[in-house]
């Protein structure tokens, strides 16, 4: 019996060439098999690097090099440091599939062309209980909410799925590894986003100028690296997704002369 060759792997192996990175993780092929290790490693003597097995991926990929839980596997900051030989086309499949769930089906369907997509507006119309609320979210706000949670700071798999008056992500903005619908990660923070719209509002008497510098220290906060908020949890004001939202929103209220001032100051 000839055995079955998943037509997606198959593609995605004819992909590889003499080498390629799928999203932080390069792969090259051997005389037998495929060598995996990270995009920032590729230079690095293969006796400085672990080595591990496929199953050790798994391991890898749930944490970061701090020890803090991954909820989203696609988060830039995977873990550096080791070396994975693995023997077959099938046994790559498994590899990524450790490293990036459903990764290779997802690159498939982009590859080609016409992915099936989910908007966001089809994805909310779909939620019951806790997140119903998320349908209320107004364009805007949900524009802004959609670009804190798929910032590159937190996922490098590229969106291709849109709200209304956002397009989705640049081909060269984060990696060829799609993003079909929205996820559970952004559903919480779209749930956060709008309970958050509803609480009482109060007046800052700030000038202009002093708006410029608060979205100025939070973007430079940001690029630092967490505060300590745990990822998945935005009911913590230190959460990333939930600082990169208030950024989002304080953009929206800077003059265009300030915003265009920040804007400079990020060049």
């Amino acid at each position: 019996m000839v055995p079955f060759l998943n037509p997606a792997l198959k593609a995605f192996s004819e992909s590889i060439g003499a080498g390629r990175v799928l999203v932080e993780v390069w792969i090259r092929p051997l005389a037998s098999g495929f060598e995996l290790r990270h995009r920032d490693d590729v230079d690095r003597p293969v006796e400085s690097l672990e080595s591990v097995f496929t199953g050790d991926l798994r391991r890898i990929s749930r944490t970061t090099p701090a020890g803090s839980f991954r909820p989203n596997k696609a988060a830039p900051g995977l873990q550096r440091g080791w070396n994975c030989r693995i023997q077959s086309l099938a046994e790559l499949g498994i590899a990524i599939d450790h490293l990036y769930p459903g990764g290779i089906p997802d690159w498939y369907a982009a590859w080609q062309g016409n992915p099936p997509v989910t908007g966001f507006r089809e994805f909310a119309a779909r939620q019951t209980g806790l997140y119903r609320i998320t349908t209320l979210l107004p364009g805007p706000l949900a524009n802004r909410t959609i670009r804190a949670c798929c910032s590159a700071r937190f996922c490098l798999r590229r969106r291709l799925w849109t709200a209304p008056d956002l397009e989705p992500d640049g081909a060269a903005e984060k990696s060829d590894l799609p993003c079909l619908e929205p996820c559970a990660l952004l559903l919480d923070l779209a749930r956060r986003a709008m309970k958050l719209a509803q609480e009482e509002k109060i007046t800052l008497p700030l000038a202009a100028g002093d708006l410029a510098v608060l979205v100025t220290a939070l973007d430079r906060a940001l690029d630092a690296g967490p505060a300590g908020g745990r990822e998945g949890n935005t009911s913590d004001p230190a959460n990333p997704r939930r600082l990169q939202l208030l950024l989002e929103n304080l953009r929206g209220q800077l003059p265009t002369d300030a915003a265009n001032t920040e804007e400079a100051t990020k060049q």
